[in-house]
């Protein structure tokens, strides 16, 4: 399935959004396919690192499928802000998945470096034309203090969740995702420290 959307990706995508996220395939680390937009057609999103020595974190580009047109239109870039920068080291690799209501999962991690690790989760759907940030998730722990750690799920559409396995409320939040940062969900899970 993933060489059936990378050769999707090369011969569809890049050449129809020239210029707005012209890459090489060999880029691209992750891949997820689904109804992103809800109107019966297979669309895609992918994450695919910045040049080498940039300095810059991966990107991720969303396509969504063009029926009429046959083809896939980028509809949203956001290069320099997936956390990890190349060469991305084993246990840093970001994560997509689709998940069966038509949202996306983006999965940024460190869990092979250094003693600090964390895993964090971020819930992507598509409403009112544009995609918004649903939902936050977020797990770490120390690897030399088995006291240290904390944990957190939060609806952000709701503001409601758990953090550390107690209930949390915040502000309910409607935040596309090209505006998203990681403190809107940290500062009600507790995590500013």
């Amino acid at each position: 399935m993933k060489s059936l959307l990378a050769a999707l990706l090369v011969s569809v995508a890049l050449p129809a959004a020239a210029g707005a996220a012209d890459f090489p395939a060999e880029r691209v680390l992750a891949m997820a396919s689904g109804d992103w937009d809800k109107d019966g057609t297979i669309d895609l999103a992918l994450i695919a690192t910045a040049e080498e020595n940039s300095g810059e974190d991966s990107g991720l580009y969303i396509y969504l499928n063009k029926p009429n047109e046959a083809r896939l239109s980028l509809a949203l870039s956001l290069p320099n802000t997936v956390w990890g920068s190349p060469p991305i080291m084993a246990g840093q690799e970001p994560e997509l998945g689709a998940l069966a209501n038509g949202s996306l999962t983006l999965v940024t991690k460190n869990e092979s470096i250094g003693r600090d690790r964390w895993r964090q989760t971020l819930t992507i759907a598509y409403r009112n034309f544009d995609f918004i940030v649903a939902g936050y998730t977020f797990s770490s722990y120390d690897t030399l203090d088995p006291d240290a750690g904390s944990e957190c799920d939060l609806n952000v559409l709701t503001g409601k969740g758990k953090a550390l396995g107690q209930p949390i409320s915040g502000k309910a939040q409607f935040v596309l995702l090209k505006d998203w940062k990681d403190d809107i969900a940290r500062s009600i899970c507790g995590l500013d420290n």
